[in-house]
């Protein structure tokens, strides 16, 4: 992806999953890195979704999260990050309500009202240009 944008940097794109980092290792490089590099593009959003199923889907906890969601919004900023389930996929390993309130519990107490409101909801809707004329 990276050299597409180099090529092609006001591209609109989104990084799915958070481009699937290592959670149930813990490890963060090179995700961190090559991350970093992509949050470089302002074009560029990033989904919060999919953590559960790359954590250990037995033993997984918020805390093993929490981590990787803050390197995102630290990188990409909560106007260019947005929430996803990852339906029905996250079904494996717990439930979407599950999914949706451990995410809200991470981010709660870095972000605005407002800010939440652009995760989970405002930012797809502009990204994607739902209901909107454009």
């Amino acid at each position: 992806m990276h050299e597409l944008l180099q090529r092609v940097p006001t591209l609109r794109a989104v990084i799915d999953h958070l481009a699937k980092p290592s959670i149930k290792d813990q490890l963060f490089d090179p995700w961190r890195s090559d991350i970093a590099e992509l949050a470089k593009y302002p074009s560029v959003m990033c989904k919060l979704s999919g953590m559960v199923t790359e954590a250990d889907p037995a033993r997984w906890h918020l805390d093993d999260l929490r981590p990787y969601v803050f390197e995102i919004v630290s990188m990409f900023g909560p106007k260019r990050v947005m929430f996803g389930s990852d339906w029905p996929v996250c079904t494996d390993v717990t439930s979407y309500e599950e999914v949706y309130d451990t995410l809200t519990t991470i981010l709660q107490p870095r972000l605005s009202d407002v800010q939440m409101r652009w995760v989970f909801g405002d930012n797809a809707k502009e990204f994607y240009r739902l209901g909107t004329s454009g």
